[in-house]
This record gives C-alpha cells, sequence and structure tokens, in this order.
C-alpha cells in the first residue's frame, strides 16, 4: 500500500522517517521532494504499521533525513525531526 523508509523508536516516540538523497541542490532542497501526495502516502503506511501494534497509543513524529552526494559519495547528511504533521481534523 504505501513505503516508510526508516522506522525507529526514540524513548517513548515511535518516529518514522522518509529518507530523500540527491546529487544536487541546486534548484531545490531534497526536503522538498516530500510533497503534501508523499505526505499522505506516508500517513497511510504509518497508520497501517501502527494497527499492528499492541499499543496504538505511542506518540510518533515524522522526520526527513536529506543525503547529498558528491560525486556518488555522501558529502552531508541532514536530519530534520518532526519535519512534518497530519493536518488536524476541525469539528
Amino acid at each position: 500500500m504505501g513505503e516508510i523508509d526508516l522506522i525507529f523508536r526514540e524513548g517513548d516516540v515511535l518516529v518514522f522517517v522518509e529518507v530523500k538523497t540527491r546529487s544536487s541542490e541546486t534548484w531545490v532542497r531534497p526536503a522538498s521532494a516530500v510533497n503534501p501526495e508523499k505526505k499522505r502516502k506516508i500517513f497511510a503506511t504509518a497508520r497501517d504499521y501502527l494497527r499492528l501494534l499492541d499499543n496504538r497509543q505511542i506518540p510518533i513524529r515524522y522526520d526527513i533525513v536529506e543525503v547529498l552526494l558528491e560525486d556518488g559519495q555522501v558529502s552531508e547528511i541532514r536530519h530534520q525531526p518532526n519535519a512534518f504533521a497530519p493536518a488536524r481534523i476541525r469539528r
């Protein structure tokens, strides 16, 4: 149904991580590829994953990791904790 690159646990928080790799930032940062459609897919996959857990009330967050390449080698890694979140539903 979807995909999530990495899932970690940091203390009591379950962290879903999207990794974006680029060889150049000339036009735009790698994190900008996490557009609204990609976020919807990540949220849906995370919901499916949480249904498998005994503790569905665990706190969660969504991070982005940017990997920059230079001549095919990793030149920089940037971690953006809590980079995005689902929109809250107003009632």
